[in-house]
Formats: C-alpha cells, sequence, structure tokens
C-alpha cells in the first residue's frame, strides 16, 4: 500500500498538465498510437475515478479512466496509469488502483478493462479477458486484454467491439 508521506486525492484541474507530462515521461510519443488510447482519444475522462499521489506537491503518479462500450455493455477503460521513475516500487501504483478500483464500485460501474501486464495488474484483481470475447478497435495481444468485474458476472454481458463513450473532450 501507499507509504507515508505520499497521499491520494482527486486529480485537480489544475494538475492536467503535470499528469500529461508524467504520462508523457512514462510513456512517450508512440502511446498516440497505442489502441487504448484510440479508446481515449477525443473522450472526457471520468474526472471522479482520475486520482493522484502526491508527495507534499510532487505528483508521484496519476490514474484515470474513461467511459467505454464492450458492445451494449457499459464498461471502463483503466489508463493510464503511471508512477514517476524514481517513485516506482514504493506501492504508488497499487495504492492508486485500490482506491480508484473501489471509487469505480461505489459509483456503481460493473467492468473495467486494460491493456497491461498481467502480473502487476493481477494484484488488483485483474484477469485475462475470456478468449475472443472483447474486440478492441485495433491490434492488441490477447494476454494483454485484462478485465476485473466489480460486479460478479458483469463479464457475461460484455461480448462485442469496444468503443469509447461518453462525453467529448473540450
Amino acid at each position: 500500500m501507499l507509504k507515508s508521506p505520499f497521499t491520494l486525492a482527486l486529480e485537480a484541474p489544475h494538475q492536467a498538465h503535470a499528469v500529461e507530462a508524467l504520462n508523457h515521461q512514462a510513456f512517450g510519443p508512440g502511446r498516440f498510437a497505442k489502441t487504448a488510447h484510440r479508446l481515449r482519444e477525443f473522450r472526457a475522462m471520468i474526472a471522479e475515478l482520475a486520482f493522484v499521489a502526491m508527495d507534499g506537491s510532487f505528483l508521484a503518479g496519476s490514474v484515470r479512466y474513461w467511459p467505454i462500450a464492450i458492445g451494449e455493455a457499459p464498461a471502463l477503460l483503466l489508463g493510464p496509469l503511471a508512477v514517476e521513475p524514481s517513485r516506482r516500487s514504493q506501492g504508488i501504483g497499487e495504492s492508486l488502483m485500490t482506491r480508484s478500483l473501489a471509487r469505480a464500485a461505489e459509483l456503481g460501474h460493473e467492468l473495467v478493462i486494460l491493456v497491461g501486464d498481467l502480473p502487476y495488474y493481477a494484484r488488483a484483481g485483474f484477469a485475462v479477458a475470456p478468449a475472443g470475447q472483447i474486440q478492441l478497435p485495433g491490434p492488441v495481444d490477447p494476454a494483454r486484454l485484462l478485465c476485473r468485474e466489480l460486479v460478479s458476472g458483469a463479464i457475461v454481458r460484455a461480448h462485442g467491439m469496444t468503443r469509447g463513450t461518453g462525453e467529448r473532450a473540450s
């Protein structure tokens, strides 16, 4: 879990630039070509699920979520989850996920997907999505397409192509 002196808070509007800089540092410009980015493109993130990890005034990590639909089933796309390189292996990413997933469940969301490394995300309850059940609008290694039910049985309703939903970004 998150170690002192780090604190978790909802991302404030004035932190958006710092979060973008952290994502650039963590993932580079190639992130814009990834399939997961296509689902986020031109869409507004869910502000109630965007958390940051702070060490005083220093941004140590962040997580964001985006509304999607898999076929007709509403879901969330987790990502990016980024931790400042000098602060990795301190429990920041896991704490951001734990807090944000709990909040997503409180808000009534049922299913979360992401594209990532199973050994890392399994600690937060993610598993490989059922083979062939969820399609993304671009190439993805099926072993990296992960899901987590926030409501038991939610994955059963999620079949087909995934698309971004929700408000357009301004």
